[in-house]
């Protein structure tokens, strides 16, 4: 079951920085992951900000630029990509996955993956965190960023 198992935010992340970086394609669905978001980082009583970008394409250069600057603990990529008639689904995906992985552990900074790479509208809308969905990635999204700041900050130590 999605979301069996994760850390309590209460005790995760009070006064850390997220940005949360977003896509504009497929807005009912943006909206609703954009939305988990902010909640999963008000419940742990972390600061936020939320930057758009136009596409999943797209996430990779502003999560390296917003790991660069120093402004953040924890970095929350979100968008959504549909499989069409083309192979374009492949490549976008492909390309962002790469370059967000790339961004992190280059950057040592988490990075919560909140792309969304479905096969149709419906399983886009089911995880989107609207009322009517099944699943809330956004909010996961947030979680696992500010469980991997506790795991950085304990390596530390």
């Amino acid at each position: 079951m999605a979301g069996a198992g994760v850390p309590d935010l209460h005790t995760l992340a009070a006064g850390k920085k997220v940005v949360i970086i977003a896509t504009h394609w497929h807005e009912q669905v943006m909206e609703g992951l954009i939305a988990g978001a902010k909640r999963a980082c008000q419940d742990a009583k972390a600061d936020f900000e939320v930057v758009r970008v136009p596409g999943s394409f797209e996430l990779p250069l502003a999560a390296k630029a917003y790991a660069e600057s120093g402004k953040a603990d924890a970095l929350v990529c979100l968008g959504v990509v549909i499989r069409g008639g083309t192979p374009h689904f492949d490549y976008v995906c492909d390309a962002a996955t790469y370059g967000l992985t790339k961004v992190s552990v280059e950057s040592a900074i988490p990075l919560g993956f909140g792309l969304l790479t479905c096969d149709n509208v419906e399983q886009a809308l089911d995880r989107a965190g609207l009322e009517s969905s099944h699943e809330d990635k956004g909010y996961e999204a947030v979680q696992a960023a500010l469980a991997m700041v506790q795991v950085l900050a304990q390596a530390q130590k």
